[in-house]
């Protein structure tokens, strides 16, 4: 059976909006149906530590999934978090709040932990990569002139590594498009163990 017939058996469902994972998918070549918001409260236990929690909270996503999976049906779920000195980043709320993250991160080594969990009607499939991130010094009119001109409230850390702020990362130890929310190499490895080749078409 050929790659795209096989492809054709199931149907890859994103529940998730971000638009970086979602031009992931597309540039695999992978088509999905992107599922409507749902209700989950993502939350985690206190002492969890800070590099575990993009795996609970795909796999509590993943759980928290409202409708019956069909027998050729494969969930999507992933978080995303930014971990600075021993502490989590989140989305930033504000103009402030943004500026102050950068701040933290400027000339110093981050770390970007994406969790990613596949579910099926028989198993449930689940991943987490860490990737260490070294920014440049940066001036502060280099912060203010980010945040003012491209407004990276929906990202954790307050920078996406596409774009402007590729000019900040001096050096990357991992997975650049775990840093972007989805590590494609080892969404494709998990895939192909739910049944989903990518690439393989053996």
């Amino acid at each position: 059976m050929i790659l795209q017939e096989k492809l054709r058996l199931y149907r890859l469902l994103l529940a998730s909006h971000s638009p970086r994972r979602q031009q992931l998918l597309r540039d695999c070549g992978l088509d999905y149906t992107l599922i409507d918001r749902y209700e989950v409260e993502e939350r985690y236990p206190a002492g969890l530590p800070p590099h575990d929690v993009p795996l609970f909270l795909s796999q509590l996503k993943s759980d928290a999934y409202p409708e019956p999976l069909a027998a050729n049906d494969i969930l999507l779920t992933a978080d995303t978090v930014v971990v600075a000195a021993g502490g989590i980043l989140g989305k930033p709320h504000d103009r402030d709040e943004a500026v102050g993250m950068l701040h933290r991160l400027s000339g110093a080594e981050h770390f970007v932990t994406t969790g990613v969990t596949l579910r099926t009607v028989q198993r449930r499939y689940s991943f987490a990569v860490t990737t260490a991130v070294r920014f440049r010094a940066l001036a502060d009119e280099e912060i203010a002139y980010y945040v003012d001109r491209f407004r990276p409230f929906d990202k954790a850390g307050g920078y996406g590594i596409q774009g402007l702020a590729s000019i900040f990362i001096s050096n990357i130890s991992g997975s650049y498009t775990g840093i972007m929310g989805l590590p494609v190499y080892e969404t494709a490895e998990l895939l192909a163990n739910a049944g989903l080749p990518v690439f393989n078409a053996q």
